[in-house]
């Protein structure tokens, strides 16, 4: 039963248009499935570069300007076309099939207003309005949230401006008075449902208490007009801002619901004047589309000073309980928890346990003495390190600096409270699980994420230290104005610069949600791009992006160093490594394009992380007739074929030498022996 009510939900789906990738998480619920089969574990090994696309940035802008990029765009199919934006919000649409660009809208981002959360476009909507005639222009649009905050509608076939949204395509958001232009940026695709678009926020963390309001603004599809808004923070008594929503949101089309995931009040690290749990901060909060009514909100921390907002996009999907078929809500965490909640009412839909955490917070502090604890689903990443779990090259010097940093700071597992003395960050606030969120297969009834695991140290300064404080290199200081302390917050790493916990330091899981069971993990990524030599120590990256998952049963991902991956998604075995320009550090997606399903992903790099940067968009397919992966793409371009080339070329040039060498003594000792 369990595999006819799988393949019904893939029925459904074909026959939705879903060969296409129609948008940011492959459907509105995110659940980054597509039931495209062509590829399999079988053929895989067959894959080939189908096109590389380059926006150009690299060239055109200042080194000091894309040393602030984040280029984590994953691309739609529609209307025939590849459709994505640029960290600098540049629209641009490719052929599927060769790459080749066919329109281009530039909305000229200032690049001196030095965003918080740097260059970053993660997607754009895509809207089709079934009240205009077939060929009106924008019936199809095209929706973006800037960096600049504007909302932008272009026509989906062409790129120009819609003249009949806002004024002359766009609207520009009041964002209230900020303290430099880019405190407050968009960075996550909007959602359209029901003829309204919806964008959330992302606004500086650590800043101040003051901070702007995380208000989520809604607007007429058609006309630009407001909707509705809706501050998720209840301001009751307390000073704070925040609780935006930075991470993409999901819809419920039939049932006309929007899901946040809401984020942390400001500032992140002491709360004191944000007594109480902060309601529908940190939470899944539905709300009615057309309306943006509450229907019901459902908390995952209280009283956050870690941290520890939602980044994910919750995942809309039909699982089997045990008890039956149910609709969902799926939301992992930066902790590596799942919750599993009813959609129409935010119920667990198995126990979630209020158990008692660690105390003692900083002068002025009000900490929960509870947080809830997902009781069924197993957790994605470890919670807690003692300085005996220590890592490092140099067994000696490494070990001894990372156990010295473990020892020196507050360590008492999860939601240790930040502290003047330092405290351990476990999972960091990276995650557990980050934007690039899960994918759920329906057939398999399989949820897959992407999970980082590294530990950070996060210190309070008390506000006399604090000014004209400059941090060492690597750590970020939030300066906190209005709390009685600032923060510090770096990895704990070695002298080296490699993170101070055993590897693997990046993940994928597989987890089976009705039997609440860990099915594999595997790690993702070498250290071969930031290693000497290019050693691909097998060790896993931080994963703060996501995957795809495909019904001819494979997981694509990329990871910190430059390939896109295949995993097999029944065991979890690495199968097949496609080299890209740099590290693709953006969910992947897989189309169909005349008869042919491709594999794309935006390749980069990470700024925030220290990977080279770049500016491409790459394609795979299956080789065709006549066509066949290359040797070089069989050996050199693959984990660690670069560190054997130079291996075999160092040797073969000591061989070279040495023969030289050889000959020249050989001739020498003929001449000596002639001459007497």
């Amino acid at each position: 039963m369990r595999k006819l009510l799988g393949l019904f939900a893939v029925t459904l789906l074909v026959v939705a248009p879903a060969l296409a990738w129609e948008h940011w998480g492959g459907d509105r619920g995110g659940s980054r499935f597509s039931p495209l089969s062509q590829i399999t574990p079988a053929n895989v090994g067959q894959l080939v570069r189908a096109f590389e696309f380059r926006t150009g940035d690299l060239e055109r802008r200042a080194p000091a300007v894309m040393a602030r990029t984040k280029f984590q765009a994953t691309p739609l199919l529609v209307e025939d076309s590849l459709i994505f934006c640029s960290p600098f919000n540049e629209v641009i649409a490719l052929d599927p099939g060769s790459g080749a660009q066919k329109w281009r809208y530039d909305p000229r981002i200032s690049t001196a207003q030095r965003p918080a959360n740097r260059y970053n476009c993660r997607g754009v909507a895509w809207w089709v309005d079934d009240q205009a005639a077939e060929n009106a222009a924008c019936r199809a649009r095209i929706f973006m949230g800037t960096n600049d905050a504007r909302v932008i509608a272009l026509d989906a076939r062409t790129g120009i401006p819609c003249a009949d949204f806002g004024s002359s395509g766009e609207i520009r958001i009041d964002t209230g008075k900020l303290e430099w232009p880019g405190e407050f940026q968009i960075t996550s695709a909007p959602v359209v449902s029901r003829g309204v678009v919806v964008v959330g926020s992302a606004i500086s963390d650590n800043r101040r208490v003051d901070a702007p309001h995380g208000t989520v603004r809604a607007f007429d599809a058609r006309t630009g007009r407001p909707r509705w808004s809706f501050d998720p923070l209840v301001h009751d008594g307390i000073d704070a801002g925040h609780a935006n929503v930075w991470a993409p949101m999901s819809a419920d089309e039939e049932r006309g619901l929007l899901f946040l995931p809401t984020s942390s009040p400001s500032p992140d690290f002491w709360g004191g004047k944000r007594p109480g749990n902060n309601e529908h901060a940190d939470s899944v909060v539905a709300l009615r589309t057309e309306t943006g009514e509450m229907v019901w909100s459902f908390q995952a921390v209280h009283h956050d000073v870690w941290d520890y907002d939602l980044p994910s996009q919750p995942t809309l999907a039909r699982i089997d309980t045990g008890d039956g078929m149910r609709d969902v809500v799926i939301q992992p965490t930066k902790q590596g928890f799942v919750f599993v909640l009813d959609r129409d009412t935010g119920k667990p839909v198995w126990p979630v346990e209020e158990r008692a955490v660690p105390q003692g917070g900083a002068d002025g502090e009000q900490l929960s003495p509870t947080q809830p604890f997902p009781t069924h689903v197993p957790v994605l990443v470890p919670q807690k390190i003692s300085p005996d779990e220590v890592f490092g090259l140099v067994p000696f010097r490494d070990r001894a600096a990372c156990r010295a940093q473990f020892e020196s700071a507050r360590n008492e597992g999860l939601y240790t409270p930040p502290s003047i003395q330092g405290s351990l960050s476990f999972p960091m606030t990276g995650g557990g699980v980050n934007w690039g969120s899960a994918a759920f297969d329906p057939v398999n009834q399989i949820l897959y994420a992407n999970t980082s695991r590294a530990v950070q140290i996060i210190k309070l300064i008390p506000r006399a230290q604090a000014e004209g404080l400059e941090p060492p290199p690597g750590h970020d200081f939030g300066k906190q104005f209005g709390a009685p302390f600032a923060m510090t917050r770096a990895l704990a790493a070695s002298p080296l610069g490699m993170p101070c916990n055993k590897p693997p330091w990046g993940m994928m899981v597989a987890v089976d949600l009705k039997a609440g069971k860990i099915l594999w993990q595997s790690s993702v990524g070498t250290a071969e791009d930031r290693a000497p030599l290019g050693i691909a120590f097998n060790w896993g990256t931080p994963l703060v992006s996501g995957l795809v998952i495909t019904a001819g049963g494979l997981a694509f991902t990329g990871a910190m160093d430059a390939y896109l991956r295949a995993f097999d998604a029944k065991t979890g075995e690495e199968l097949w490594q496609g080299r890209l320009p740099v590290p693709g550090v953006a969910n992947p997606m897989s189309y169909l394009w005349k008869g042919e399903q491709y594999v794309a992903i935006a390749a980069g790099g990470h700024s925030e992380s220290g990977t080279s940067i770049g500016d491409s968009v790459v394609a795979f397919r299956l080789a065709r007739p006549g066509e066949a992966p290359s040797l070089w793409s069989r050996t050199v371009d693959r984990p660690g074929g670069r560190f054997l080339g130079k291996t075999v070329l160092f040797a073969l040039a000591i061989a070279v030498m040495a023969a030289g060498i050889w000959h020249w003594r050989r001739r020498r000792r003929r001449r000596v022996k002639m001459a007497g």
